[in-house]
């Protein structure tokens, strides 16, 4: 009788072993048959990516920053990080809700890799995500590029995917950064659209901004990625501004 008791409980564990086996083999068979039609994004992946790669350049902070905002596909793809280290963030506060702001205040909404962003000449304004938050520069050499009130003082930190490049600064770009009223902010097209995998998004795009001339220092122009979408309305008269159009974006030169 002993015997038989133990017989059964050995032959009732085996039991339930097996239910165990027999579930999780389900559940890995319906994970590997849901995975292919639930794909992660690619630009997911390069944040995912692009978060690693801050990491190891220890800028923690700023990847919890990314974490604690709210889901924005601006962030997501097609973007250059302007990022301050952990020291530059821990002296300041960020009120509840302005997480966002900060992130899309330092953003460029291109990726832009250290070569391309220093082919712009000194006076050149480019945009943020955040709207009507625009950004100068000042080009004095690589060891001396300036944005607003900044330095990059760590160039091309995230090249592993293709939509995103980010590039430590030196400091926290200054909330003041409204546009005024000469110029309406302009939109760099993105070379990387969604779900593109061409081998030419794997590189910053070439810009070639026109040198300003001398009457220009004092207000100059905005530059505009050369693009085959862009198109001018109308014949450009002496004096009055210049109108363009991409995809569907307003853009005012003036």
């Amino acid at each position: 009788n002993l015997f038989k008791r133990s017989e059964i409980k050995h032959l009732a564990k085996n039991k339930q072993n097996m239910k165990i086996n027999i579930v999780l083999l389900t559940l890995f068979l319906l994970i590997t048959l849901i995975s292919p039609i639930f794909p992660i994004k690619d630009n997911a992946r390069d944040l995912f990516r692009a978060t690693e790669e801050m990491q190891k350049a220890n800028y923690f902070t700023f990847v919890m920053l990314i974490k604690m905002s709210p889901p924005d596909t601006k962030l997501e793809g097609n973007v250059t990080f302007l990022m301050p280290n952990d020291r530059m963030l821990a002296n300041m506060t960020l009120q509840e809700g302005y997480v966002s702001n900060f992130l899309l205040r330092h953003s460029i909404p291109s990726p832009l890799l250290f070569d391309t962003l220093k082919q712009f000449p000194t006076g050149t304004t480019v945009p943020s995500l955040l709207p009507n938050c625009i950004l100068r520069i000042s080009n004095n050499g690589r060891r001396n590029f300036v944005i607003n009130n900044v330095k990059i003082i760590s160039p091309n930190l995230c090249v592993a995917g293709s939509s995103i490049r980010c590039h430590g600064i030196d400091g926290v770009l200054e909330e003041a950064c409204s546009l005024g009223n000469n110029y309406s902010a302009p939109i760099l097209p993105s070379p990387c659209p969604n779900n593109n995998t061409d081998i030419s998004c794997n590189v910053s795009p070439s810009f070639s901004p026109p040198s300003p001339s001398i009457g220009d220092k004092l207000n100059p122009p905005i530059w505009i990625a050369p693009s085959s979408t862009i198109t001018n309305t109308e014949p450009h008269k002496s004096g009055s501004p210049q109108w363009f159009f991409y995809d569907a974006s307003f853009i005012c030169v003036a």
